[in-house]
């Protein structure tokens, strides 16, 4: 009997035979104990070359998926119909069976139940449209980044590298970029702390996953701002937490609301994500006494404070904290570029221990070569140059944000003026609607952003999220201008 094997070209003759026999085993279709052709008559069959049959039956047979009977033949290996089918078919199948099962019953490898709950897409910044007058949020400017000099500390990091013997490193990072970071802290934060202290993440999610993994028991309560920072949201319930959105209001997150359980609470006060206003002074020491009485752990997100435009800046909580309650995380993703993956916390001394513990068991430790140049671009100075610049170049952008918003735009928004930051919100004034705008801004080639995807309970009042970290002044100018000419007529 022929096997159905299609031969096509003339290239890797019997790769395609060896692929195709091998498929037919493992799904089903050529069942075990089926006496197969003679290498002479397959060769025959399929207009090739013995020798390629032959090649092809020895593979097959080193590998256990045949089995020769001197003087009977080849046949397919017994057993194999046990192997679990590889279809996508099947695994349709299988996923819509296995709402029925019966406990005990054998299905297909599946994860944990909340993992189909989670988004397929986290909503990370990304452009939305082929165009330079694109807003997007978290994004910056790479064009503006000193790579001559990075080049030369990364040079230095690979001599230094070359020097050092081939064993795994400490799992809070090397330690220049620890004290360089410390010492950056100290001067421009007021956080006091020595370089042990300072625990080195691959970006600030890395520092969140930690802090959740040896934080939240099964069931245990998270507070989190709302609206806020959806991946946040995502890693505590990914941990295990119940996740509880609290309301913000002009001074940030509401004490007030917080529930009594909460084991956590994460929050943004230097520049309220997304909104931007900062957590006033008087909310931040009741935030602190709140969670001294209940034993609670605060993650204070600090992930743009680096750009401060105007108004005194306000003391962190970890300069604050006088009793071990915040884990301060901080992040290169804004002041760098996000794909360098590079992060730290400074956490409660009580919760170091487990961190470190924690980050052995995620991956070890991180990139030592990365960690070892950006040490040496902060040690020498030139981290602090490269935040000089990029702060008059995004002030520049945020003016003229705000010449719009407050001028021909003012009947349309009302914008919540931060302080710092490299985004502003603006809510939008009556008879607007967020989708409206966003789809005429869309349809001209101009990227806006709505601010109901950050609701998770609060009623979302209709904004916009602008972005200028990656979008030059002149772009800025442009695509405001176009949309002073698109809202009367939507308005309509």
């Amino acid at each position: 009997m022929d096997i159905h094997i299609v031969v096509e070209g003339h290239h890797d003759l019997s790769g395609q035979i060896y692929r195709q026999l091998r498929a037919g085993i493992l799904e089903g279709r050529l069942a075990g104990g089926t006496r197969l052709p003679s290498t002479r008559d397959l060769a025959t069959q399929l207009g090739v070359s013995r020798k390629t049959t032959l090649d092809v039956f020895e593979r097959l047979l080193a590998e256990g998926y045949l089995s020769a009977r001197a003087g009977s033949g080849t046949f397919v290996a017994e057993g194999l119909e046990r192997l679990p089918a590889a279809s996508s078919a099947h695994a349709r199948e299988v996923d819509s069976a296995r709402e029925h099962a019966k406990p005990g019953a054998r299905s297909a490898a599946r994860a944990q139940p909340l993992w189909d709950e989670m988004p397929d897409i986290l909503p990370l910044p990304r452009a939305t449209v082929p165009s330079p007058l694109d807003f997007v949020g978290g994004a910056v400017d790479k064009s503006l980044f000193p790579f001559d000099v990075w080049r030369r500390c990364v040079n230095h990091a690979l001599r230094a590298q070359a020097r050092s013997p081939g064993t795994y490193r400490e799992a809070g990072g090397e330690q220049e970029l620890r004290l360089a970071i410390s010492r950056y802290l100290a001067f421009n934060r007021a956080v006091s702390s020595n370089w042990d202290d300072v625990i080195v993440t691959q970006g600030a999610q890395n520092a969140l996953d930690l802090i959740a993994r040896i934080t939240f028991r099964p069931g245990d309560v998270a507070a989190i701002e709302d609206p806020g920072y959806p991946p946040v949201h995502a890693c505590f319930q990914a941990a295990g937490a119940r996740v509880v959105p609290v309301p913000v209001d002009s001074e940030g997150l509401i004490v007030a609301r917080l529930p009594d359980n909460a084991r956590l609470v994460y929050v943004t006060p230097s520049h309220q994500f997304p909104l931007g206003m900062p957590m006033s002074l008087e909310r931040r020491v009741e935030l602190l006494e709140w969670a001294q009485k209940r034993g609670a752990v605060i993650i204070e997100d600090d992930y743009d404070c680096e750009y401060r435009f105007e108004g005194r800046p306000m003391e962190p909580l970890k300069s604050l904290d006088r009793a071990g309650l915040v884990a301060y995380v901080g992040t290169f993703s804004k002041t760098i570029f996000p794909e360098l993956r590079m992060g730290y916390v400074v956490p409660p001394a009580s919760l170091r221990g487990a961190l470190l513990k924690a980050r052995q068991i995620v991956d070890g430790h991180g990139c030592t070569l990365t960690q070892t140049a950006l040490a040496s671009f902060m040690l020498n100075g030139d981290f602090a140059k490269h935040l000089r610049r990029m702060h008059k170049t995004y002030a520049a952008r945020r003016a003229m944000l705000l010449h719009h918003l407050q001028g021909d735009l003012a009947r349309w928004f009302e914008p919540i003026v931060p302080t710092a930051g490299i985004h502003m919100a603006a809510h939008l004034k009556a008879p607007l609607s967020e989708a409206a705008v966003v789809a005429a801004a869309r349809s001209e080639a101009v990227g806006i952003y709505g601010l109901a995807p950050f609701y998770l309970r609060a009623k979302p009042r209709a904004g916009l999220i602008f972005g200028y970290g990656s979008i030059a002044v002149e772009h800025v100018d442009a695509s405001l201008a176009k949309l002073a000419e698109v809202l009367p007529r939507i308005a309509r």
